[in-house]
This record gives C-alpha cells, sequence and structure tokens, in this order.
C-alpha cells in the first residue's frame, strides 16, 4: 500500500486495486485522485487498436487489455483523427515528435511538458528540459501547461480565473514511485487544480492532460463516464 506524499489534514489514499480512487475536497471543489504505484503496478499509453485505429473508448480499451484494468483516462490532447498533438510513445516507439514552440490553446501555454514513463518509475518534465535531454521512455505523452513547475505554480494561472471546466492531469513524486492522476469532479481552474498537487499531494512537478472532455474509468467505483471519442488514453493495471 503507498501512501501520498505532503499529506493535508488527515488525508489518505491507498493504491491498491480496490480503492485506487479516491473523492477528496479543495478549496470547495470535488475531484477524484487516482494512485499509481509503480512497486507494483504498470502504467501504459494507448492509442491504436489491433486495427490500427483508435480504440477511443474505455469499453475498447478494456477489449484490448489482457491485465485487469485498475483504471483508466484520457492521456493528452489530440487533433480532430485522435492523432497526438505533442510527443507520443507508445513501448518504446516514438509516433509523435516532441513539440517545444509557443502555440494556441493550452497545449501551446508554456512551459508544458511530458508523462515520461520508464521501468517502475513515473516522471513529469518540462518539455524544453525533455528535449534538451531525452530519458529513455517506454510510454510518454506531452500535454500542456504544466500545472507545477519545480514545486511553484504556472506563472499564468490566476486565482480569480473564470475559467471555469472539467480537467484532468498527472504529477509524480520525486522518486518516481507514485503517480497522481486527477479528475475533477466539478468545473474548476487551474489555479485550483495546479494547488491540490502542490498543497495537498505535495508534488512538485505536475502536468495538465486536458480540460472538457476529460474522462475516468475507475471499476471498482463503478465508474466508466461517457463523452467523445477519445485520443491517448493511459491505463494502469496490476503488474
Amino acid at each position: 500500500m503507498a501512501r501520498v506524499a505532503g499529506l493535508l489534514a488527515g488525508m489518505l489514499f491507498a493504491a491498491t486495486a480496490a480503492q485506487a480512487c479516491e473523492q477528496v475536497t479543495h478549496r470547495d471543489r470535488s475531484f477524484t485522485v487516482c494512485t499509481a504505484d509503480l512497486t507494483t503496478q504498470n502504467i501504459a499509453l494507448r492509442l491504436n487498436g489491433s486495427d490500427g485505429m483508435p480504440l477511443g473508448s474505455f469499453v475498447a480499451l478494456e477489449q484490448a487489455t489482457d491485465a485487469s484494468v485498475i483504471f483508466a483516462m484520457n492521456a493528452g490532447m489530440y487533433h480532430a483523427d485522435r492523432r497526438p498533438v505533442g510527443l507520443y510513445i507508445e513501448e518504446g516507439t516514438t509516433i509523435r515528435p516532441i513539440v517545444t514552440r509557443a502555440g494556441p490553446g493550452n497545449f501551446g501555454l508554456l512551459p508544458n511538458g511530458v508523462l515520461c514513463v520508464r521501468d517502475g518509475r513515473a516522471d513529469v518534465i518540462e518539455s524544453r528540459a525533455f528535449a534538451a535531454d531525452p530519458p529513455a521512455c517506454r510510454q510518454a505523452t506531452q500535454s500542456g501547461p504544466m500545472l507545477v513547475i519545480d514545486g511553484a505554480l504556472h506563472p499564468r494561472f490566476l486565482p480569480d480565473s473564470p475559467s471555469s471546466k472539467i480537467r484532468n492531469g498527472v504529477g509524480a513524486t520525486p522518486d518516481g514511485k507514485i503517480a497522481y492522476f486527477v479528475i475533477s469532479d466539478q468545473p474548476v481552474t487551474f489555479y485550483q487544480m495546479a494547488t491540490l498537487y502542490r498543497d495537498v499531494l505535495g508534488v512538485r512537478n505536475a502536468l495538465f492532460l486536458d480540460g472538457s472532455v476529460s474522462r475516468l474509468y475507475a471499476p471498482a467505483l463503478e465508474r466508466a463516464d461517457p463523452g467523445r471519442q477519445m485520443g491517448p488514453i493511459v491505463v494502469v493495471t496490476e503488474r
């Protein structure tokens, strides 16, 4: 069983198959925090099925996954044809290259970042630092903006921002052994989500994955969020 670093107000999250996802309240907003323990669990990224077409749904993901799924979540921004917008690596194969330039939308709101999964660890790395010294990721997905960078909030986030959406993100502990996948249960701002990672989960680097299209599949909670067809999906399974 893994416990959350930076525990505040007596909150406790258990990284077990039966209770990997817990609902918490932060700044009067409800979030579901799903914990992946890399010492006993695997994190994988999935885009296409055996037919070469995007899986798109949790039903298709479940059918294509041999191991028991603990939870799954949309895992980064994608184009209309569901191709990833930025860097995407699946099982050691680079499908899309990294993008380091500024651009429109949330993805281009630098700094953005990469979730990199290697054997036994997961890290969130700022994109330009990643490009300067690329680690050997077995799985990787790029999105943006970063929520927390070296313990500081993204400089563009405002406490009183009027932009609230259903959002999801990922952060990892400094030792890379625990990854926290978070989805808001109601519309939240970037600031609210980022402070959850920094102040409650004690994460020094966290990455926004997407908003509005955010979805969670958590069989133990009997939760399978509906919505439009997805691009990249992250899935956590027992080893």
